[in-house]
C-alpha cells in the first residue's frame, strides 16, 4: 500500500549519483593527485548515503507490522485516518442530495434518468432515498468494527475498511485468506480511504438488502434506530446493530452527526 514507484525513485538516485560524479570530475580535475584524493574522499561519504537511500526506498514499500498501541492510541489513529475523510464524503454526498432534490422539485426528474439507472431507483422517491447519506456515526462505527479500528490486513493492504467482498475478477482485489467450501473469498482493493468510503455509501444506496434502512433514513437521523436496519449487512444479524450501537455510544460518535 505504501509502495510508490520504487523503480522511478531508484532511477533518480542513480542519475543523481552519476551527475554528482561527473561534476566532481569537472571541478576537481582528473590529473591532479591532490584533487583526485579529495574526490575519493567525497565518494567515500557519498556512496554509503546513496546506499542507505536505496535501501530505504526498497524496504519502505513492504508492509511492516503495526507497532504496539494502547487502545487509546489505536482509536486516536483511527479517528485521524477515517473521520476527516468520512466528513468530506458525507458533505459531498449531502450537497449532491440537496441539489438533486431541488432540481426534481423545480425542473422535473427527466435529467436524472442515468442516475436512477445507476442506483436502481424506479422513481424519484427511491432515487432520493439512495442519494441521502446516513449519519457519520454509523460510518465510523462500521469502519471501526469491520477494520478492527483500521488495523486489519484488508485495510492495510487494500484500504478495505468495511469488509466489502469482490465478485468481479477484473476489479482490483485481494484474497481474504479464507474459503467457503472450495471457493476463495475475495475483498475489494481500493485506491484510497476516500474511494472505500464512497463505495461503502454506494453499496448501502443500491443494495436491496438495505431498502428498509434507506426508507428509515428519510425520516430520522437517529443512528440507534437506523443501525437496527443493518441486520443484513453481517451474518450476525440483529446482534450486528446492537454492537454498532455500543460502539457509537461508548466512543461518542454521535457527536459527529450533523
Amino acid at each position: 500500500m505504501r509502495r510508490v514507484n520504487q523503480a522511478n525513485d531508484v532511477s533518480k538516485f542513480l542519475k543523481g549519483y552519476i551527475a554528482i560524479r561527473f561534476l566532481c570530475h569537472r571541478l576537481l580535475g582528473e590529473n591532479d593527485l591532490n584533487k583526485a584524493q579529495l574526490f575519493k574522499r567525497i565518494l567515500i561519504i557519498l556512496i554509503p548515503l546513496l546506499l542507505i537511500a536505496f535501501a530505504y526506498i526498497f524496504y519502505i514499500g513492504k508492509d511492516e507490522p503495526l507497532p504496539k498501541m494502547t487502545v487509546q492510541e489505536k482509536k486516536a489513529r483511527f479517528k485521524s485516518l477515517i473521520l476527516p475523510v468520512s466528513q468530506e464524503v458525507y458533505s459531498e454526498l449531502m450537497t449532491r442530495y440537496n441539489d438533486v432534490s431541488d432540481k426534481i422539485q423545480t425542473e422535473g426528474s427527466d435529467q436524472f434518468a442515468d442516475l436512477k439507472k445507476e442506483y436502481k431507483a424506479a422513481n424519484d422517491d427511491e432515487l432520493l432515498m439512495a442519494l441521502k447519506p446516513h449519519p457519520i456515526s454509523i460510518t465510523l462505527s462500521q469502519a471501526a468494527m469491520e477494520s478492527s479500528w483500521a488495523t486489519s490486513r484488508f485495510f492495510r493492504e487494500a484500504y478495505n475498511i468495511f469488509g466489502v467482498w469482490s465478485f468481479d475478477e477484473d476489479e482490483p482485489r485481494i484474497a481474504a485468506g479464507e474459503k467457503r467450501g472450495n471457493k476463495t473469498i475475495w475483498v475489494k482493493k481500493y485506491s484510497s480511504i476516500k474511494a472505500a468510503i464512497r463505495d461503502y455509501y454506494r453499496t448501502l444506496a443500491r443494495g436491496s438488502a438495505f431498502d428498509e434502512f434507506r426508507k428509515l433514513n428519510m425520516t430520522t437521523n437517529d443512528p440507534y434506530e437506523l443501525v437496527k436496519k443493518l441486520d443484513r449487512y453481517s451474518e450476525k444479524g440483529a446482534k450486528y446493530g446492537e454492537e454498532l450501537t455500543s460502539i457509537i455510544k461508548y466512543n461518542k460518535f454521535h457527536e459527529y452527526d450533523k
